[in-house]
């Protein structure tokens, strides 16, 4: 069976990366590895993400699902410090050098976890949740993130989604409609949208 950066214990043999990437203006140090997604630099879509988000409460809760090795759900936390997030991953490796780059970049107003999906998150009330989707893990994984996000935020809280047109931007749309009533594009660039939705 091929390996995949959602896989809970990737057995690729660890062989570390160090850089730092500018973010919603800070500048963040990241450790990557092997068995991760996107080890040698912030992807696109996940940057995209980051830079389109607004946080309507300075001292809001904020979940990222699938937070890999930590650029949304740190770079959002070192963004608005007032805020707590939550970061949430099915990948062992992943989470460890998440905790990692948090203490490096001295961001504690963080919470760091195991969770596949969002079954392992016991927190409601989210003011958003953002989430770059494992594509490659199949839709139901997708739809079932759209779903428990649904479940886990507040009344006004937002789910913020990117996702290539290629990979299922407009199934993805769709299902949020489904479950939201409405579905707005807050962002498009190089065949990549920025979906976000308010529970109302």
């Amino acid at each position: 069976m091929s390996e995949h950066y959602y896989s809970r214990k990737p057995s690729t043999e660890s062989n570390p990366a160090k850089w730092q990437s500018e973010l919603k203006g800070n500048s963040i140090r990241f450790k990557t590895d092997t068995g991760v997604f996107s080890k040698k630099e912030v992807d696109f879509g996940s940057r995209l993400l980051i830079e389109t988000f607004g946080l309507n409460k300075a001292d809001g809760l904020i979940l990222d699902v699938g937070c890999g090795y930590g650029p949304i759900g740190l770079s959002l936390a070192k963004a608005y410090p007032g805020a707590t997030v939550h970061m949430v991953d099915v990948n062992e490796r992943a989470i460890m050098l998440a905790e990692e780059n948090a203490a490096e970049n001295k961001i504690d107003n963080v919470k760091i976890y195991e969770s596949d999906r969002l079954t392992g998150v016991e927190e409601k009330g989210f003011d958003a949740i953002l989430t770059n989707p494992p594509i490659r893990a199949g839709k139901k994984v997708v739809h079932d993130i759209f779903e428990q996000s649904f479940l886990h935020l507040a009344e006004g809280g937002e789910l913020w989604v990117v996702i290539q047109k290629k990979q299922g931007a407009p199934s993805a749309l769709e299902k949020m409609k489904e479950l939201f009533g409405e579905v707005g594009i807050a962002a498009k660039s190089k065949g990549y949208f920025i979906i976000k939705s308010v529970k109302c």
